[in-house]
């Protein structure tokens, strides 16, 4: 199930997750058109020059890449059999544990932990085995391998069956459920999650309060967390390589686009995410629209530019949160608008350089998750913006803890008063917020992808 590949110096430090830093598409003339991936996990790893990077192959050029032998030095692509890893990735990690760790679950009819959740848990179990198995190859002598996130959350416990010298690290991007929810779960697969998480020297987390509420879940389900050491980093973004792409042309190309679109003299209200369901799109525009209705003064005189890029578009419901998103935007464009004033400008194709344009634009930024590990456009949106920009962000965004201070905080749930910060961030004093605006730009900087990583693998190595 795991491909062949050539044979290469072991390696002192080594990474895991399910997406790598490069995918492969197959031309129609057969030939494989490599394309670099981005994000903070990218970006901080370029901080370590002799590394190997342990993947899944995603799709059918990356398996073809797989077979013929085609890859970057110092990246090994696993070629796990397509359906176990559909099994793993869609039926266990994002319909499953994403939910859990999210809170998302309409608990009166789901979840059901039947027999086909029995075996998709098999294929779970088998694509992390893949992958330990991968990194025990590749490994040299007490290396320092650092698995990232909840696809992966039994691998550290099956390496070290497989490898005890090694370090290992565990990261989870997401939150961690409070025990009472985590316990939705059957007992023996809580279990077993936290098990394997504990099989790492050290289990990091974005804030304070998920890894707390991971330590919460194993006193009460395994008596305590053993042997490993619990961690914090609170992943920041990259100031200097934000602040230089969001300059170029084909940024100010979309600048020009956008204000076209907005009109002359508006605010913007701007949030860019995906269509995942914690991203809480829609209870942002409906209170948006509340503002609009409760505040006839802001009819055109604000924009709301909505980036919603579409997300696990293989699942039925992402699939109607998406055309969900864009129905109640079309509601809103047609019980407001006029011929001179779209008050939603919503956008569903990804581009980046139009995001950092409505960066730049924004007056205020709308971060509003039910629930989110971190949230990085909370933190890059301060620190791109021309004007400053006042934040308006959920309690329950991991960023909160670093930003809270100098946003303006929501109940994600509550509309009518997310409708109220909204008027209250439109009319902030322009001293005020430029001056929060530099405080959360200060804050949202303070650990920069590259020192996130290498943090960790200091850490990991005073064990």
């Amino acid at each position: 199930m795991v491909s062949e590949h050539a044979p290469q110096p072991a390696a002192q430090v080594l990474v895991a997750s399910n997406r790598g830093p490069v995918s492969y598409a197959l031309r129609e003339d057969g030939t494989l058109d490599a394309k670099r991936g981005g994000g903070g996990l990218v970006s901080g790893l370029s901080a370590v020059d002799d590394k190997m990077w342990v993947c899944a192959a995603l799709g059918d050029g990356d398996r073809e890449a797989v077979r013929r032998g085609v890859g970057e030095p110092g990246v090994r692509m696993l070629d796990i059999d397509a359906g176990v890893h559909a099994d793993a990735y869609n039926g266990i990690a994002n319909s499953v544990l994403w939910f859990v760790h999210h809170l998302l679950y309409q608990t009166p009819v789901e979840p059901v932990f039947d027999a086909e959740f029995r075996r998709q848990w098999a294929s779970f179990e088998t694509y992390n085995r893949a992958f330990a198995e991968a990194l025990a190859e590749e490994a040299g002598e007490g290396a320092a391998v650092l698995v990232q996130d909840y696809h992966l959350a039994l691998v550290p416990g099956m390496l070290r069956e497989l490898r005890p010298d090694l370090r290992i690290g565990h990261f989870s991007h997401t939150p961690w459920a409070p025990v009472d929810y985590f316990r939705l779960l059957p007992d023996d697969i809580a279990e077993q999650l936290l098990r394997g998480i504990l099989g790492a020297d050290r289990a990091a987390f974005l804030t304070r309060r998920w890894a707390d509420a991971f330590i919460g879940c194993c006193a009460e389900i395994l008596g305590g967390t053993g042997h490993t050491r619990i961690g914090v980093h609170g992943l920041g973004a990259d100031a200097d390589f934000l602040r230089r792409r969001a300059h170029e042309a084909d940024v100010d190309e979309r600048m020009a686009a956008l204000r076209e679109q907005v009109g002359p003299g508006r605010k913007t209200i701007v949030r860019v995410d995906r269509t995942e369901l914690s991203k809480n799109i829609v209870r942002g525009m409906l209170a948006y629209r509340a503002l609009l209705d409760e505040r006839p003064e802001w009819r055109g005189r604000v924009v709301h530019i909505a980036f919603a890029y579409p997300s696990r578009q293989d699942l039925a419901v992402y699939r109607e949160y998406t055309a969900e998103v864009q129905r109640v935007a079309e509601g809103i464009n047609e019980a407001y608008g006029t011929a001179d004033w779209t008050p939603v400008v919503l956008h569903v194709k990804d581009d980046f350089a139009r995001s950092l344009a409505a960066y730049r634009l924004a007056d205020v930024a709308l971060v509003n998750p039910i629930r989110d590990g971190m949230n990085l456009v909370a933190k890059e949106v301060p620190v791109v913006s021309d004007h400053g920009c006042a934040l308006v962000l959920s309690r329950e965004a991991g960023a909160y803890e670093e930003l809270g201070a100098d946003a303006i905080t929501v109940n994600p749930y509550d509309v009518s008063a997310t409708a109220a910060a909204l008027h209250e961030a439109l009319t902030m004093a322009e001293d005020e917020r430029t001056a929060r605006t530099k405080r959360l730009a200060a804050a949202a900087t303070a650990l920069p992808p590259q020192q996130w990583f290498l943090d960790q693998l200091e850490a990991l190595g005073q064990g």
